[in-house]
């Protein structure tokens, strides 16, 4: 870990100018077992359980949530491995992490490759629109748009090449850090209308675009797509009384055009997408899924450092269909569970 980077590392409601790599293995061990699978992790902040401190991250980020409830699917030991870079923007995780750490995945014990990208490049973007006066330019959340778009489907290519022993390929999209904090007006003014604009109906259909390419993207290439865009934003019972849940309701429908997704996502389901940081489980109780910082997931236990191991932290017994006690009250529990639904049956 490079001090003077770490020192240098910006987080919360501001981008992240500054990268860091926090890699760190931990291993799974069930009693008895006698087999030991993999699963590795690229990405960013959010899968390296970045929770402040340039020393440490969240133990129980999603890739370790989504490895034990694989390991007692698999009744084996399970191995998760993160290359993950904090403040990359996605150019940065695909050459720099899938692409220079390839290695990882290409062990054959590997069962599951999971990766997320692109919040640093939105989170660049929206700091340098909100920092506009004058006339607004679009051309910065067109770029990482783009760039989003592109590097998603090089990931993707490029696991599919060298993850060969992999039964399980994930692509999560991007939750909404700070959807409440964005309904104010930016300082610079539209070209047409001559208005300010509202920095949160403004984003909202660039993460919509960029959320179903990733899924329309992972359908394309054979991956699975963990919608935590629906899982975060949208409340666990039906709250507009449409009969369908507002999580499951807000999620990627395959062969949906991509017009229509974005209609659905920013005008028709909008009542029911509320700020992460109060998620609703039920409609007298809610949880905090994002941490102080407005930005990261909160997660459940200890922090963790290098390599390390130890056992589930939840019984066999404790686990109900297929859910542990906290899956629906942290950010990453909720990611990883999420993920666990996707993963093969068997090794």
């Amino acid at each position: 870990m490079s001090l003077a980077l770490a020192a240098s590392l910006a987080v919360g409601g501001t981008a992240a100018a500054s990268t860091i790599n926090q890699n760190t293995s931990w291993t799974i061990n069930r009693t008895g077992a006698t087999s030991t699978y993999r699963v590795v992790a690229y990405g960013d902040s959010i899968f390296a359980g970045y929770n402040g401190s340039i020393f440490n991250v969240a133990r129980r980020a999603a890739p370790v949530v989504e490895g034990e409830y694989l390991a007692k699917d698999f009744n084996s030991n399970i191995e998760v491995v993160r290359r993950t870079k904090s403040g990359a923007r996605a150019d940065d995780i695909y050459n720099n992490k899938i692409i220079a750490e390839r290695s990882y995945m290409q062990s054959a014990n590997t069962r599951v490759v999971m990766f997320e990208m692109c919040g640093n490049d939105y989170l660049q973007a929206r700091t340098a629109f909100t920092d506009q006066t004058g006339t607004c330019s679009y051309a910065g959340l067109d770029t990482a748009l783009a760039n989003c778009t592109s590097y998603m489907e090089k990931a993707m290519q490029a696991i599919n090449t060298y993850a060969t022993a992999a039964k399980a390929k994930i692509i999560m999209n991007i939750y909404y850090p700070g959807y409440a904090a964005d309904n104010v007006l930016t300082n610079c003014t539209d070209a047409a209308t001559g208005t300010r604009v509202n920095k949160q109906s403004k984003f909202m259909p660039y993460l919509a675009k960029s959320n179903w390419r990733a899924c329309s993207l992972a359908a394309k290439y054979g991956f699975q797509c963990a919608d935590s865009f629906a899982d975060y934003m949208g409340a666990d019972y039906d709250s507009n009384g449409d009969g369908l849940v507002d999580s499951d309701a807000l999620r990627y429908i395959a062969g949906e055009t991509e017009a229509a997704y974005v209609t659905r996502i920013t005008s028709t389901l909008r009542s029911t997408i509320r700020d992460a940081n109060t998620h609703f489980a039920t409609s007298a109780t809610s949880y905090d899924y994002i941490q102080s910082d407005n930005t990261h997931p909160t997660y459940y236990g200890s922090t963790m450092s290098g390599t390390s191991s130890g056992a589930p932290a939840f019984t066999d017994t404790q686990i109900l269909s297929g859910k542990n006690p906290e899956w629906n009250k942290w950010g990453h529990e909720r990611a990883g569970w999420l993920m666990s639904t996707m993963d093969p049956a068997t090794p």
